[in-house]
This record gives C-alpha cells, sequence and structure tokens, in this order.
C-alpha cells in the first residue's frame, strides 16, 4: 500500500537520478555518455508514422500514440483539477490548507504539484515489412463501418489484375489501414504504384499505398513536468464518508478566498485504499 511518505520519498529518489544522469550526459570527459539513458521501462504501445516517405518534401511527421501514464494515489488523498491552471498556481501557493468541515472542526491537509514523467526523446529502430502495405487518403464521411471498409480493400487488393494478392491480415489504424500478403513481392509491387482508384460506398476515390514500417523503442528519455491544471491533497483524516468528504473538498477549492476556482473534476481515495490516475495522450 502507498503513502506519502513512500510516495515522495520514490520521486525524491528518481529526480536526483534523473539529474545526475542529464550531468553525466552534458560531461564531455564521459566517454561513455552516448550510451548513457534514464532507466525507464518501454513502453509497448502502437506507434503510427503519419508523413511523407518521398525524398526532397517537407512533411509534418509526427507519432501518435496512446501512451499512458499511471499515478499512483495513495489512501487520504484526492486529486483536483481545475479549469484554470492558475488556480491550480494560487492554491500551491499554500502547502498546508485547513478546510472547515463544522464548528471547532477543521481538516488540515497538504498540496502537492501533479508531477508526472513525461517522454521528451525516443529512439526508434524501424524496418520496413516485406509483406505489409498502409492503405491511406480515405475520405471524411465515408459511411462504411470498420469491416465493409476492410472487406472492400481486401477484394480490391486480393485481385492479380490490380496487382495484389491474397490478403492473409488486415487492420484498421489511425488514418490509413494495414494489409498483410501471403506472398512475397505483392507489397513492393503495390508501393511501387503507389496509387489507386479504389470503389467504396457506390464512389470511386484515390487512395495511397506506401510501405508499412514496424519499429520498436530503443531508448526514452524522460523528466517530470508538472499538470499545470491539477494538485495532489494528502493527508485527508478518515472522519467523513465518500460523498461529504468529495462535496467538502470540492466547496473548500472553488473559494476564491481561499486561491480556488472552478474545479473540472475531483477524485478522493479514502483511508486504507488506494487509486490509480491514469493519463492518456488525450488528456492533454
Amino acid at each position: 500500500m502507498f503513502t506519502l511518505h513512500t510516495l515522495l520519498e520514490e520521486q525524491d529518489r528518481l529526480k536526483k537520478r534523473l539529474e545526475e544522469l542529464q550531468k553525466l550526459r552534458k560531461d564531455p570527459k564521459n566517454p561513455s555518455q552516448d550510451k548513457l539513458q534514464v532507466p525507464f521501462p518501454m513502453p509497448e504501445i502502437p506507434l503510427v508514422f503519419r508523413g511523407r516517405t518521398q525524398q526532397g518534401e517537407e512533411a509534418p511527421k509526427c507519432l501518435l500514440s496512446n501512451l499512458r501514464i499511471c499515478y499512483p494515489l495513495p489512501g487520504g488523498s484526492a486529486l483536483v483539477t481545475f479549469d484554470d491552471p492558475k488556480v491550480a498556481e494560487q492554491v500551491l501557493q499554500k502547502k498546508e490548507h485547513k478546510i472547515d468541515v463544522a464548528e471547532e472542526c477543521r481538516l488540515r491537509v497538504q498540496v502537492r504539484p501533479l508531477e508526472l514523467p513525461m517522454v521528451t526523446t525516443i529512439q526508434v529502430s524501424s524496418q520496413i515489412s516485406d509483406r505489409r502495405v498502409l492503405v491511406s487518403g480515405f475520405p471524411a464521411g465515408l459511411k462504411l463501418s470498420e469491416e465493409q471498409l476492410l472487406d472492400k480493400l481486401e477484394i480490391f487488393f486480393g485481385k492479380d489484375s490490380n496487382g495484389g494478392g491474397d490478403v492473409e491480415i488486415r487492420e484498421l489504424l489511425q488514418g490509413g489501414a494495414m494489409l498483410g500478403f501471403t506472398r512475397d513481392g505483392v507489397a513492393q509491387r503495390l508501393c511501387q504504384i503507389g496509387q489507386f482508384k479504389v470503389p467504396l460506398g457506390g464512389q470511386q476515390f484515390l487512395l495511397r499505398v506506401s510501405p508499412y514500417l514496424s519499429g520498436e523503442i530503443q531508448k526514452a528519455e524522460t523528466c517530470f513536468q508538472p499538470a499545470p491544471c491539477s494538485v495532489v491533497v494528502f493527508n485527508i483524516p478518515d472522519i467523513l464518508d465518500g460523498p461529504e468528504l468529495h462535496d467538502v473538498l470540492e466547496i473548500h477549492f472553488q473559494k476564491p478566498t481561499r486561491g480556488g476556482g472552478e474545479v473540472e473534476a475531483l477524485t478522493v481515495v479514502p483511508p486504507g485504499q488506494r487509486g490509480l490516475a491514469v493519463f492518456t495522450s488525450a488528456s492533454g
């Protein structure tokens, strides 16, 4: 079970280790600095390259991923997210907050910034698949289900007359679809042609076929960054039930006289329990 002491101790240890490694990387006398990396478990996540592969053309290239960051919440804590990051800054100016519950009854809780390990740099080894291609260029508002779209792609690119072959794997990705073939040479032939007029939903659309890249993350560098709109409340005593405690905390952190403001979300982990806050790329 996580406690406030162990959570803060582990966070301090990781910060110190990160600072030591960053100093070593900047030291020109350190011959092994190129091999140094921040100890960080390599996440097994889908990465989709979206950009042009032609040489000499500039186009935005980005990696889209469903990266998830898990933050442990010990018992007797709460995660508070405000609409305005300035409110979070104001709340953090006081490390200890006194929350009125009733006459002569007051909670004393500690407030800390929510600091998350963020990936700043990744190194990916990639290779072109011999039997897979990426099909892209689908029009917006296409009225086909995922299964219908994949069926039509498999039928079209499964024909020898279209330069294709038997399809054994198919998968819909963000902004495209992956097709895998049973024979060598089919993927290379389709990529050389590059563009195809494919019938979809009663119309023909020009779709692009490009090489499918598979990759593996070799190295990731991280640093702790504060979440601008969120704070963590610690040392909440076990004197109120869940709904009542939630209301008391929400009212307190919404009061402008306490430096608060509009609360977007508030999650309480009662004493004796533990929670896990999960942040995704969609969380901002």
